[in-house]
């Protein structure tokens, strides 16, 4: 009977294990959008720098996996180093971002990676959707020219600069599509340790090479300080537990379901804004997020696991695809 019941609930058990792991990465996501806030509010311009130590991290310990396990690399290193190089770019220019608008701006910016995703996916990746899920998104893009418009004059953006902050924003969302979605392509194929350390370990390569460039000054002016150095460590560890969790997600999900489902990270940030910084929240930011979760779910109530050209047609295919990652849990831990 509870077997019987088990097997019958089992999509929906899916979904809600899906959504949860969703909203661990939509708090880790307000933990970075609010280190990197206040890092630039304490006079550090180290957007590179910031997201160098993360990489760091990751590096060692996906890369001392990848070391023990003593194999070839099932994806060859140029591809590593293509989505190294666009997610350096996506973190510095979100993180410069922050120099010129406020961290509420930025993280319902960020959501334009939505639209991006699904583009890229559907011209690369194959992956069909639903009228409503375009419906859905649209509306959930549409709270984001709320934002906009906001942050032109109509309310009270917040930051020096926030049209200059946005643009920056808007051009970070393209180069995390790009990761997403060769992210997603590598997981679903490959093995995840293997995406996470190549990756980690050419955009910490990426790191120095730009922050040897253009990033070296502001570095040697910085005024290091306990809060800067709490705040670097910070992002790290979030950042850290970001890149660890995301390839789960997108091996089970995918890159759009899994950008939509981190919206809430909005909210995060607007309660950091209202009881950290005691800043003034326009009443125009609530009817974006508004928005942002109606449009998230209309495409929830309509997706139906959009079959990509990377993945088998055959029905049960998603089933296999949970046994496989809990065989891949099992044989990682096996060693340790």
């Amino acid at each position: 009977m509870n077997l019987s019941w088990w097997r019958k609930n089992k999509d929906l058990w899916r979904l809600v294990f899906l959504l949860f792991l969703g909203q661990v990465v939509s708090f880790v996501m307000a933990l970075m959008s609010f280190t990197s806030s206040l890092i630039a509010n304490l006079g550090a311009d180290t957007p590179l720098t910031l997201s160098f130590f993360a990489y760091l991290a990751l590096a060692l310990v996906y890369g001392g996996i990848l070391i023990y396990r003593r194999q070839k690399l099932l994806v060859p290193w140029y591809w590593y180093l293509l989505l190294g190089f666009v997610d350096v770019q996506g973190n510095y220019l979100v993180n410069k971002a922050y120099q010129y608008s406020s961290i509420t701006s930025v993280t319902i910016l960020d959501c334009w990676t939505i639209a991006w995703v699904i583009i890229l996916t559907w011209i690369f990746l194959g992956t069909r959707y639903t009228p409503w899920q375009f419906f859905g998104a649209a509306i959930c893009v549409s709270g984001l020219v709320v934002v906009l418009l906001s942050d032109s004059g109509v309310g009270d953006g917040g930051g020096s600069r926030p049209i200059l902050g946005d643009i920056l924003v808007i051009a970070g969302t393209v180069f995390f599509a790009l990761s997403n979605v060769g992210e997603e392509f590598c997981v679903k194929k490959k093995d995840r340790v293997e995406v996470v350390s190549m990756l980690s370990l050419f955009a910490m390569l990426v790191s120095i090479g730009q922050i040897a460039i253009v990033e070296r000054k502001s570095l040697e002016s910085v005024k290091w300080s306990s809060e800067i150095i709490l705040a670097f460590f910070g992002y790290a560890a979030a950042s850290f537990t970001f890149y660890s969790v995301v390839p789960f997600v997108m091996k089970m999900s995918g890159a759009t379901l899994f950008n939509l489902s981190i919206l809430t990270s909005d909210m995060w940030a607007v309660v950091i804004r209202i009881f950290f910084y005691k800043q003034h929240v326009d009443w125009l930011y609530y009817l974006a997020f508004a928005l942002v979760v109606v449009g998230l779910i209309i495409y929830s109530k309509s997706e139906k696991n959009p079959t990509a050209a990377i993945e088998d047609e055959d029905p049960s295919s998603q089933d296999r695809l949970l046994d496989e990652e809990t065989s891949d849990f099992r044989n990682q831990a096996a060693p340790m």
